[in-house]
């Protein structure tokens, strides 16, 4: 793959396309290049990989972190009460790599006769669109990073997405359903991604001075905390209804497992400062002047406000897929969303890989 050929997507700074064939003998200098454009890309789409193994997926995905080993929540998603354990099935084979999408499938990756479901933001959101205009309208079901947020699992460097069948033919209005009255055109069943480095560049000057000097605490096995609780309907964090699963019903954790991360990660290849922030289980928030904000509605509405102009829709960068596509995308640097909703006759099958990174994000105090 001499001359990696990279073509900038409609969203600055993200979403490029490569156009090769030739990614199961990608040499030393071939992967640097690929390494380069990812983080300068932040999202790039590499056509035309039918016939991609989960075994090639997993290999390159660990490329990026060799000492990496494990899948990026780990068994977490185990826990029955998780609300990502519905949306997963793991390749036996390789259990870093998982199987999403819709419908039925008769056979995959050594699973027979398996049913999967696209996520619906009518399980998640505070409110939903109604049925009779579900196929028309959609939402962005929860803006997050891929990440256990818990233990010792750090948040993966990189997440890879491979298509193997891609429903076609037609378009939805995915809603914000907020207070701007914002709207936009994607394609069905697109992944949405959008910078986490536009997020920062988007802050004032104060709020740029206060998120470099402030770390964000997850809550202790996040996914079940939030699992009781509704997110906001553009999904941008939850609503403050006091509906989180209570600490003492959680499953039993140490303190220690409790994770604390910089609220801004910065790029290992350009520099850039990302405001990279989970959303949905943030719980406090630890800042430099050594104040402790742990009011729940008030470390949402702080969280909200740094965040919000970043998810504008001249700021998205919605996926077209293809059947063969393999999308790497920078997981320290973007947030992303599940978006669409499907008929059950819509059948859309994809692998997703990634692994807790060997080391935790690199904070902004990298730069000193």
């Amino acid at each position: 793959m001499p001359g990696l050929t990279v073509r900038p997507g409609p969203v600055s700074g993200m979403g490029a396309t490569i156009e090769t064939t030739n990614l199961d003998n990608l040499s030393d200098n071939d992967f640097q290049e690929l390494r380069e454009a990812l983080y300068r890309h932040n999202v790039i789409c590499i056509k035309q990989q039918k016939g991609f193994s989960s075994r090639a997926q997993a290999d390159l995905t660990r490329r990026f972190d060799p000492k990496a080993t494990s899948y990026g929540h780990g068994k977490t998603i185990d826990a029955k009460r998780s609300i990502l354990h519905p949306d997963l099935k793991t390749v036996p084979a390789h259990p870093e790599v998982q199987i999403i999408g819709n419908g039925h499938i008769a056979e995959y990756e050594g699973l027979h006769d398996f049913k999967l479901k696209h996520p619906h933001h009518r399980t998640f959101h505070k409110s939903a669109i109604p049925d009779e205009l579900d196929l028309d309208y959609t939402r962005f079901y929860r803006w997050h990073i891929d990440a256990a947020l818990f233990g010792s699992l750090n948040p993966p460097l990189v997440t890879s997405l491979f298509a193997e069948k891609v429903p076609a033919g037609r378009t939805q209005t995915a809603l914000y359903d907020d207070d701007s009255d914002q709207s936009l055109q994607v394609p069905l069943g697109t992944t949405a991604f959008v910078s986490s480095y536009t997020m920062f560049d988007l802050l004032s000057p104060a709020q740029k001075a206060f998120a470099l000097g402030t770390k964000v605490e997850y809550a202790p096995h996040p996914y079940v905390w939030i699992s009781t609780a509704k997110s906001r309907q553009n999904g941008l964090g939850m609503v403050s209804e006091g509906l989180e699963t209570p600490v003492s019903d959680l499953p039993a954790y140490e303190e220690s497992d409790v994770q604390i991360l910089p609220m801004v990660w910065q790029n290992p290849v350009t520099g850039q400062l990302a405001l990279q922030i989970h959303p949905s289980p943030v719980r406090k928030l630890y800042c430099a002047d050594g104040r402790v904000v742990d009011d729940l509605e008030e470390v949402r509405r702080i969280v909200y406000e740094l965040q919000r102009p970043g998810i504008a829709p001249e700021h998205v960068y919605a996926h077209d897929w293809e059947e063969g596509d393999l999308v790497l995308f920078n997981n320290h640097g973007v947030l992303h969303s599940v978006v669409g909703a499907f008929r059950e006759d819509e059948v859309r099958l994809f692998r997703q890989c990634n692994l807790a990174a060997s080391k935790p994000p690199m904070g902004p105090e990298a730069l000193a």
